[in-house]
C-alpha cells in the first residue's frame, strides 16, 4: 500500500511539474528544429542598404532564413516598412507609405506573392483626435492585420504631436501614440483614427495576435529614451486584451534588450513556440525570443553570433524592418522558383 500510495504521489508530482520544449535535451545541447512539411515561412523586409524597399527571405524552420532574388528586390513599385495580412477572400494584402511624410497609406494586392499590383490608398485626418492635440502631419510605419471574427481590416501606424529640437530630439520620439482605424475592404474606412492605447506612454511598430488563451495581444516597442527612470526605453514589450481594441493593459517586462524595434511574430512549426524577432537598429541584426505563451516568461536566443556552435537561428546580414508570416510549402516553392536564391 505505501508503494501504491507513494506511485501516486510520483505520479502526481510528474503531472504538476512544467514542462518545457525541448525538456528531453539539456540546455545548451544542440536542438533539431522541427519542420512541417507542409508549412513554410516568409519574411518581407527591407535592407540596410536599401531602406525602404521590399526584399524577401523564407524560412522552413522559423529560425534559419535565406534571401531569395539574390539579394535584388522582388518589387520594382513598393515602398515602406512591409506588412502583410491576408484577407478573407485568400489573397494578400500589403501596406506602405512613401516616408513618414507621406499623407498616404498605400495598398498593394496580390494572389501568389510574387505580383504586386496597387490597390488603393488611405489619407487619414490627423487633426481633432482625441486624446492627441496638435497632432503632426505624419505617418510611422503603417502595419496591417485582418481579423476573421470581425470581417475587418485594422490598420494601425504612429503618428506625433511634438516637433523634435536639437537640443532635444527625443521629445519628438516621446510623443508617439498609436491610432488606428478599421476597413471591411480597405476602400472605405469606418470612422476617423482613434488612439489604441491610452496609457501615457510613447509607442510604435505595434502588431496584433490573437491569444490561444483568449482575446487579442499587441507586441509594441516602447519609444521613451532608456534611464533611470524608465528602464524599459526602446525595448519590446507584450499587453494583452480580452478584445480586438482593448482596453489593453500597460505593457509587461520587456522581452529584448534595450534599442530594439520593429517585432514581428510567427509560430514554430509544430505549434508550440512562439518567436518574437526583432531589429537591433540600424540594421546591425535581428534578436530573437521565445515563449510557450504569449503572455510569457519569454527569453532571448543566441543567434548570428559569428560561432556556427553558439547559433539557434540565422538571418541574412543587413536585413531590416518587416514582416514574417507563416505560407504553405508550395507558396515558398513558388517564390524559391520566380526568386531563385543564386540569381
Amino acid at each position: 500500500m505505501r508503494r501504491f500510495l507513494a506511485g501516486l504521489v510520483a505520479i502526481a508530482t510528474l503531472a504538476a511539474a512544467p514542462v518545457s520544449v525541448g525538456q528531453d535535451v539539456p540546455p545548451g545541447a544542440p536542438e533539431t528544429p522541427p519542420v512541417d512539411p507542409a508549412r513554410a515561412y516568409l519574411f518581407a523586409h527591407m535592407t540596410k542598404a536599401r531602406y525602404g524597399v521590399l526584399y524577401y527571405s523564407v524560412s522552413l524552420d522559423g529560425l534559419h532564413w535565406k534571401q531569395l532574388n539574390g539579394g535584388r528586390p522582388v518589387s520594382a513599385d513598393y515602398h515602406g516598412h512591409a506588412s502583410i495580412a491576408r484577407g478573407p477572400d485568400g489573397r494578400y494584402f500589403l501596406v506602405g507609405n512613401k516616408s513618414d511624410d507621406d499623407p498616404l497609406i498605400r495598398f498593394w494586392v496580390s494572389a501568389d506573392l510574387i505580383r504586386w499590383t496597387p490597390y488603393g490608398t488611405y489619407r487619414p485626418e490627423l487633426k481633432g483626435i482625441a486624446g492627441l492635440p496638435g497632432a503632426l502631419q505624419r505617418i510611422g510605419a503603417p502595419k496591417l492585420y485582418f481579423d476573421a471574427p470581425s470581417g475587418q481590416f485594422l490598420l494601425t501606424w504612429h503618428t506625433p504631436n511634438v516637433p523634435g529640437s536639437d537640443k532635444d530630439p527625443e521629445r519628438y520620439w516621446a510623443s508617439q501614440r498609436t491610432l488606428y482605424v478599421q476597413s471591411k475592404d480597405l476602400k472605405t474606412f469606418d470612422a476617423a483614427p482613434r488612439r489604441l492605447f491610452d496609457w501615457d506612454m510613447a509607442t510604435i511598430d505595434t502588431i496584433i495576435q490573437p491569444n490561444p488563451a483568449g482575446g487579442y495581444c499587441v507586441i509594441v516597442k516602447d519609444e521613451r529614451y532608456p534611464s533611470y527612470d524608465w528602464i524599459t526605453g526602446k525595448t519590446i514589450r507584450v499587453s494583452c486584451a480580452p478584445s480586438l481594441l482593448g482596453p489593453y493593459p500597460e505593457p509587461g517586462p520587456p522581452v529584448s534588450p534595450n534599442f530594439r524595434e520593429a517585432p514581428t511574430l510567427i509560430r514554430s512549426p509544430e505549434g508550440r513556440e512562439w518567436l518574437l524577432y526583432y531589429e537591433q537598429y540600424a540594421g546591425t541584426g535581428y534578436g530573437l525570443s521565445k515563449a510557450l505563451r504569449l503572455e510569457g516568461p519569454w527569453y532571448q536566443v543566441s543567434g548570428n553570433t559569428g560561432v556556427a556552435a553558439w547559433n539557434r537561428y540565422e538571418m541574412p546580414a543587413g536585413v531590416r524592418h518587416g514582416s514574417m508570416i507563416a505560407i504553405s510549402r508550395k507558396e515558398h516553392d513558388a517564390l524559391v522558383a520566380a526568386f531563385p536564391e543564386g540569381r
